[in-house]
């Protein structure tokens, strides 16, 4: 305990705290939408943190595997397993902590379903994914990407006991928005990525290429978030603020295809996390305003 208190900012990187707040986010919206914005109050938080614990844990896990990988790219090479701070052994142990209490905050103020699709999605994306998927194909993201869609649906079930058609949709939303969001970073660190043999697009196909399916999945992606509106599980403030957003996400794209510098692949991937999180504040506004 005293190891983990004097450093607790390793541990807490371990645990990947950008993609913990995007997920909180859109777990957090599955539940309030799945509930009329009227959840149990200890559902909603014990699942939230429950949930929140179990994708900490495969984020350890996936620092573990990646140890080799992260030492040889600029963008990994400070992690904590990387540099010493933490060990393996504590990783791990940190790990196993962090799913034991997930799991049991699941199994007693949730519902089983919750807890086995979260496992299920801690098995893909700790062990699957990161071990074997990202090395088998260039598309490795746009399967990868599975795992982080699944929070709205989790939430979703935590409040319901239920998987929810309106939930799968999420679940689409966030899976299309993967592969262009990932692969603007790839185009910015293609050198990074070619370094450490991780087959992602731009490194097998060419960045051209992959520019070109950037823009590709965002006009994908504006078609997917009208599914909720045409299927009226929103109204007109999300469908509004769905293709404002949209649209302003085709831009980057759009500048990042024509771009030989790669200048904008930062800011592409930049905006990419603005859109999905202001895209579920849409949803939730509009949802509580049609209530």
């Amino acid at each position: 305990m005293t190891a983990v208190l004097s450093n607790w900012r390793g541990y807490l990187e371990l645990t990947k705290p950008g993609v913990q707040a995007l997920l909180f986010v859109s777990c957090a919206s599955g539940m309030l939408i799945g509930s009329d914005f009227n959840p149990p109050i200890e559902v909603f938080f014990f699942g939230l943190i429950g949930i929140s614990f179990l994708a900490a844990s495969s984020a350890v896990i996936n620092h573990f595997f990646d140890k080799k990988i992260d030492a040889k790219m600029i963008r990994t090479a400070e992690r904590p397993l990387v540099m010493g701070d933490i060990s393996d052994k504590q990783a791990m142990i940190f790990s196993i902590i962090l799913y034991v209490l997930g799991a049991f905050m699941l199994l007693y103020f949730t519902n089983f379903l919750t807890w086995i699709l979260t496992t299920l999605t801690f098995i893909f994306y700790g062990f699957i994914y990161t071990r074997y998927l990202k090395f088998m194909t260039s598309q490795n993201i746009v399967i990868g990407g599975l795992a982080g869609a699944m929070p709205p649906l989790l939430g979703w079930a935590a409040i319901s006991n239920t998987i929810e058609p309106n939930a799968l949709l999420l679940v689409l939303i966030i899976m299309v928005w993967t592969p262009p969001h990932f692969w603007a970073l790839a185009v910015y660190r293609v050198d990074d990525y070619a370094d450490a043999e991780v087959p992602m697009l731009p490194v097998q196909k060419g960045v051209p290429f992959t520019k070109q399916h950037i823009l590709l999945y965002t006009f994908l992606l504006l078609a997917c978030t009208m599914l909720p509106y045409a299927v009226q599980m929103f109204s007109e403030i999300y469908l509004f603020s769905a293709l404002a957003l949209g649209l302003i996400f085709l831009y980057y794209s759009f500048k990042l295809y024509r771009d030989d510098t790669n200048a904008a692949a930062m800011p592409t991937f930049a905006y990419s996390i603005i859109y999905l999180a202001a895209l579920f504040a849409a949803m939730l506004v509009d949802h509580y305003v049609y209530l």
